[in-house]
């Protein structure tokens, strides 16, 4: 496994000791997760100038739209990946993580790892995702 792949994976534990227990709650919650939704959509919005947030934007859409379609009846997740993205969401959203967002463009650097990280861990199941909403159209 190459070095950016291990500390990926570092991160990615880092992020499930800091907020596994408030995610394995969360997820169960369709209310709780539109809330985080729509907090992650304004920090979006209010960081969109930052190159950091805009490599964001595409996983973090598709993980939007993933949850969407779970919590709609339309596309069930299974109970490890709606808790993965949940975890992308929250630690993307959460000003209490490994490198604070305050730092600017380094403050995101955490964020985009963990985002990316889930990102490739999910891959397969994101392809799949992506083939079904194709076929929806």
């Amino acid at each position: 496994m190459s070095k950016i792949s291990d500390k990926a994976h570092q991160l990615l534990d880092q992020a499930k000791a800091l907020f596994g227990k408030q995610v394995e709650g969360l997820a169960q919650k369709e209310g709780k997760v539109k809330e985080l939704i729509a907090g992650v959509k304004q920090k979006l919005v209010d960081f969109g100038g930052n190159p950091r947030v805009k490599k964001l934007v595409e996983p973090i859409s598709i993980f939007i739209r993933m949850l969407k379609a779970h919590f709609s009846g339309v596309k069930k997740l299974s109970s490890s990946t709606l808790g993965l993205v949940v975890l992308a969401l929250v630690y993307f959203l959460s000003p209490i993580d490994i490198i604070p967002d305050f730092l600017g463009v380094f403050g995101f650097a955490d964020d985009l790892s963990v985002i990316l990280a889930v990102f490739a861990k999910l891959k397969d199941e994101v392809e799949e995702f992506l083939d079904w909403e194709r076929t929806q159209l």
